[in-house]
């Protein structure tokens, strides 16, 4: 039952990122980069993280604990991109160590507070989490 809700509170969100990105493509706005997921890992994420995700960025070696490879974080699922679960780190629902308390995460308030547009906000921590998912090792 739980997964269930699960999938129809993604499937809910989802549509309302859809219908959001038609709203904005109809009006001025921000340019897309700034959306982007790869942009936003290469801005947020790469200087821990690596720009390939393996968890050798510059700032890597100044850290107690190795940042994770995230070219693996499927294989360490059984082959399965927990997207909900990496977007709750994204946004600092589920509070990783070594990225801050869940009111300050290392990256601001780029995901969480964005002028209070929740939509913006969750389209960006999709489009990280997509991003991310692309660099899984087959």
């Amino acid at each position: 039952m739980k997964k269930r809700n699960l999938i129809i509170l993604t499937l809910t969100a989802l549509t309302g990122l859809a219908a959001t990105a038609q709203q904005r493509a109809a009006t001025p706005g921000p340019k897309t980069g700034e959306f982007s997921g790869a942009e936003a890992f290469r801005t947020y994420c790469a200087s821990c993280h690596g720009t390939d995700g393996r968890g050798a960025g510059p700032a890597a070696s100044a850290l107690k604990q190795r940042p994770p490879d995230l070219t693996l974080i499927s294989a360490r699922n059984k082959g399965q991109f927990p997207a909900f679960r990496i977007t709750h780190i994204v946004d600092g629902y589920d509070v990783e160590f070594a990225h801050g308390s869940r009111d300050m995460p290392v990256w601001g308030d780029y995901f969480r507070n964005t002028k209070r547009d929740e939509a913006t906000a969750a389209l960006r921590e999709h489009n990280l989490t997509e991003y991310i998912r692309s660099l899984q090792q087959k």
